[in-house]
């Protein structure tokens, strides 16, 4: 019985593979051994790179956040905490893009904040020595 061999299929998945290196320098797309080598890495970096940017943004955002706060006298942590307690449940990025685009608003956005502050360490133990 003859033996059977799989040309078609093996040519195949190496195109596909070969495709999916396209871009890639020297013998890393179109060396079947090294292509292979070089996709399972690109894989690996571009799956950690995903969270990796989700991450900069965040950091980004709350970078920008932080200093338009700065500018209205408040801190990034206390602006954040003042708007939990008011019950604001934006985002940051889009609060982000309202410091940006819209300083108006951010300026409601900050007022409502210093509302909801909670009293000063200082003055609250000058109350309780008071009575």
């Amino acid at each position: 019985m003859v033996r059977a061999r799989s040309k078609a299929t093996t040519s195949r998945r190496k195109k596909r593979t070969r495709k999916l290196t396209k871009g890639f320098r020297l013998g890393r797309h179109n060396l079947f051994r090294q292509a292979k080598v070089t996709l399972i890495r690109a894989r690996k970096f571009a799956f950690r790179d995903r969270k990796a940017k989700k991450r900069a943004f965040r950091r980004l955002w709350i970078v920008r956040i932080n200093a338009a706060c700065r500018m209205r006298g408040l801190r990034y942590s206390e602006f954040i905490h003042a708007l939990q307690l008011a019950n604001v449940t934006l985002d940051r990025k889009s609060m982000s893009e309202i410091a940006i685009h819209d300083p108006v608003a951010f300026d409601k956005l900050v007022e409502l904040a210093k509302k909801h502050l909670p009293a000063p360490e200082a003055k609250k133990s000058e109350a309780a020595a008071a009575k």
